[in-house]
């Protein structure tokens, strides 16, 4: 495939460069650039304690050298089990400028789920709070798995006064009992030193910097090795592509969970790179995000979809200000058109839909930020990414504009490999004819002659039914247009004589009323027969969701089952 043939670029956003050149660095750089320019800037607001950028590069330091003195070496895995708060972006280039591998767990696994990262990654140190909640689980791991030290941040020391007082007196029940013990380590100890930490060299193109565990729909998690520069250069994509951010000037809220790779690149790494001031929530909660975003202004404000749809849906909105937000980068799951709709017309601000997987660090795709925003459209591929959309059997052939096929990506920001997994490395990456290496992503798209690529399914999420295949997506976008539906998941369900039905699950709108007769009048005209959901559940309660908010397929088809 010749750049003759990348139908984006005739109509690509005139401020960004698709051939920009992307230099090569290692990612605590970007930090490291920052806090030569920006020391003073805010840099992170945690529930009204601030900090400057020059005083979270300095505790890195200082984290840093403590993790060398204790024995961290070049390409060791270290664990972050921890919220949205300071010492996750401390701890995260402390790591990288070690020379070691940030390992990002999430805090509402379950033990079997923790055991079996802590044994597939080679983690020997996890670094936690002192909130029982966490360290109860990582005290666990301790006596059960090979882990053999943590390391225990004081949650009390990074909350304004009088916070910090209060918390453990009104919230003594959450504060964990900790013994002393060879095996924990303070962090205050780890960080009682002059910083000056010896940085190993580096091979951005080769030495890993994250090990970033994919939830995926069946199996175990498999664990993406995302080098320096893997990171590095999403970033400075995503940089590229917001063109009209005030670098050092702006805010950032986030509510995403770092650990996760969405948040880990557009609301971290991206804040870094410009030098903007996060404002951090430890968990997405509808009511505090509202009354943040009226008391603290943040330009940016990444999200799912489902929380975009919550807001939409939810009476506070109106008793506050939203006015401040600009731009939204919506991701982690299709955005429907009549989510991004009603929210841009409540707020003002503008919905830019991306697309990426764990896998692509994890940015691919995204609609220009001015132009042209095609309904259904993720838009075009960021800066020096190639979307190819290719025979889902063959894995060969360039199917044309317009045709469906397997998407698949090239470029800077495509992962290693998976962790101790070639096989399974062996199947997603795949070499071109040219001698590059495609990552197929088992997605389903098109991509129409403007070069707009436009998600149909994932390939194993498709029904059929009678031999009719349904793309749960497109049946998700009918419903979506009823006014009184405020969630819904498709999936598909064995059946003895058709293969799989169509079952929808549907939360309503409080206030609302909705039948089952009522929706499939509804769709008759938007849908075919065969797609039309024959089995409609109708919920109160809201649908299940990932940690980043995202509605769970994988947990509303468990619930069926009865697992």
């Amino acid at each position: 495939m010749t750049e003759s043939n990348y139908l984006w670029l005739d109509d690509y956003p005139e401020k960004t460069d698709w051939n920009m050149e992307i230099d090569v660095q290692p990612v605590f750089n970007m930090l490291r650039e920052t806090v030569s320019k920006y020391p003073q800037n805010p840099a992170f607001d945690f529930l009204g304690k601030k900090y400057n950028w020059q005083e979270i590069y300095d505790l890195s330091c200082k984290m840093s050298k403590g993790l060398q003195e204790h024995g961290i070496k070049k390409g060791d895995r270290i664990g972050l089990f921890l919220p949205n708060c300071p010492y996750f972006i401390i701890s995260y280039f402390a790591i990288l400028m070690s020379g070691g591998i940030v390992v990002n767990l999430n805090p509402l696994y379950a033990n079997d789920e923790l055991s079996h990262l802590i044994e597939d990654s080679e983690l020997d140190l996890v670094i936690t709070l002192d909130l029982k909640i966490l360290y109860v689980k990582m005290e666990k791991m301790l006596q059960s798995t090979r882990l053999k030290e943590l390391v225990i941040c004081p949650f009390t020391e990074v909350l304004p006064f009088p916070k910090n007082i209060l918390f453990p007196l009104v919230k003594r029940k959450e504060m964990a009992r900790i013994r002393p013990q060879k095996r924990v380590i303070s962090y205050n100890d780890l960080i009682n030193n002059d910083g000056n930490v010896q940085i190993p060299d580096i091979n951005p193109e080769e030495d890993l910097a994250v090990l970033q565990y994919t939830g995926g729909t069946t199996g175990l998690p498999k664990a993406a090795m995302l080098t320096h520069q893997n990171i590095y250069a999403n970033t400075c994509q995503a940089q590229e592509w917001f063109y009209d951010i005030e670098i050092g000037a702006q805010k950032m809220l986030g509510v995403l969970p770092f650990f996760h790779v969405f948040a880990m690149t557009a609301v971290m790494n991206f804040s870094v790179i410009n030098a903007l001031e996060i404002i951090a929530l430890p968990r997405f909660d509808l009511g505090e995000a509202l009354k943040v975003i009226d008391k603290k202004k943040p330009h940016l404000f990444p999200a799912v979809p489902a929380i975009y749809s919550a807001i939409n849906a939810s009476p506070l909105r109106n008793k506050y200000d939203l006015s401040s937000i600009e731009f939204c980068l919506s991701g982690g799951a299709p955005l429907p058109a009549q989510v991004k709709e009603e929210f841009e017309n409540k707020t003002g601000c503008i919905v830019i839909e991306g697309y990426g997987l764990t896998e692509s660090s994890p940015v691919a795709c995204a609609n220009p930020i001015e132009g042209k925003n095609k309904t259904g459209s993720i838009g075009f591929p960021l800066p020096r990414t190639i979307i190819e959309i290719i025979n889902a059997d063959d894995k060969k052939t360039h199917m044309k504009a317009g045709e469906r096929g397997e998407l698949c990506i090239r470029g800077p920001q495509v992962m290693k490999g998976y962790w101790n997994n070639p096989e399974a490395s062996a199947d997603v990456l795949r070499k071109c004819d040219d001698g590059g290496v495609r990552l197929h992503t088992g997605d389903v798209a098109i991509m129409d002659e403007q070069g707009y690529v436009f998600i149909v399914d994932r390939l194993k999420d498709m029904i059929i039914t009678n031999g009719y295949n349904v793309y749960p997506r497109n049946v998700e976008e009918a419903i979506y247009k009823h006014p009184s539906v405020e969630e819904c998941i498709v999936a598909g369900l064995p059946d003895a004589n058709r293969g799989e039905i169509v079952k929808a699950w549907i939360k309503i709108m409080d206030g609302r009323e909705l039948s089952h007769d009522d929706l499939r009048a509804f769709l008759k005209d938007k849908i075919s027969p065969m797609e039309i959901p024959r089995r409609i559940e109708f919920r109160d309660e809201p649908l299940p969701k990932t940690m980043i908010g995202k509605l769970s397929k994988k947990d509303i088809l468990a619930q069926e089952q009865g697992v």
